[in-house]
């Protein structure tokens, strides 16, 4: 017989797994959780319609979240020359070359996010084992691999973040946290939801936004209905 905690049990109660909850109710119920010592970052789960065995069905993109994701962003910028210091007075809490490379290269990994300058892009491949796996590898069509390092800095610093489907088509991305105000939230979910609809693949068929989780940290997911949420297309 398995057991469940006291939490999980109240938990239970406040939620109805097989219904659908507009975004402002999913939130108030996660808010509803009973707390944990921590401030609980909260979730998007989005499955997509796309067939994530063709690579022109991919979906990935940027969005800037108007109030942020409440996570501290450590950012890295690998350059050369003044972009170091247009990078760290932009706000890059460490920017550098071959020092900081070697430093990745031996197991660093006290930050996450990264931008590069294209002149550095060599040798920034070589940290792919390190940096491939968090999703923290600089790429042109997000923004992080710019000659414009002051920019993208400051972008990131300010909640800009990247979104991508995984090998089943589901887009999972940080919306906040759990300590943000109701309306922040449903801005921020409103948001990135909008910008996914307009990344929609060109050969993609059928609905494309087929069903939405939000979820906190230390609690299960709550369904969303994607008609409770205005202005995004495709669902």
């Amino acid at each position: 017989m398995t057991h469940r905690s006291k939490r999980f049990r109240e938990i239970e109660k406040l939620v109805d797994a097989e219904k659908s909850y507009s975004l402002a109710d999913a939130i108030e119920i996660l808010k509803k959780f009973p707390p944990v010592k921590f401030d609980q970052s909260v979730e998007i789960s989005l499955k997509t319609g796309i067939d994530a065995q063709k690579s022109d069905q991919q979906v990935r993109g940027t969005v800037s979240l108007p109030n942020g994701t409440g996570k501290r962003m450590i950012l890295v910028v690998f350059a050369r020359g003044e972009k170091i210091k247009e990078a760290l007075d932009a706000g890059a809490d460490f920017a550098g070359n071959e020092e900081l490379l070697e430093k990745v290269k031996s197991g660093w990994t006290d930050f996450n996010a990264v931008v590069s300058t294209p002149d550095m892009m060599r040798e920034v491949g070589k940290l792919g084992k390190v940096l491939g796996p968090r999703g923290l590898m600089p790429t042109p069509k997000a923004g992080t691999v710019t000659t414009d390092v002051g920019k993208a800095v400051t972008e990131v610093k300010a909640g800009k973040i990247e979104y991508k489907s995984d090998k089943s088509g589901v887009i999972n991305s940080l919306v906040g946290k759990l300590s943000f105000q109701k309306d922040k939230l449903v801005e921020n979910v409103g948001i990135l939801l909008s910008a996914i609809a307009k990344s929609r693949p060109a050969t993609a068929k059928g609905q494309f936004l087929k069903s939405l989780y939000l979820s906190s940290t230390m609690g299960p997911g709550v369904k969303v209905d994607l008609h409770s949420i205005p202005d995004i297309q495709g669902v």
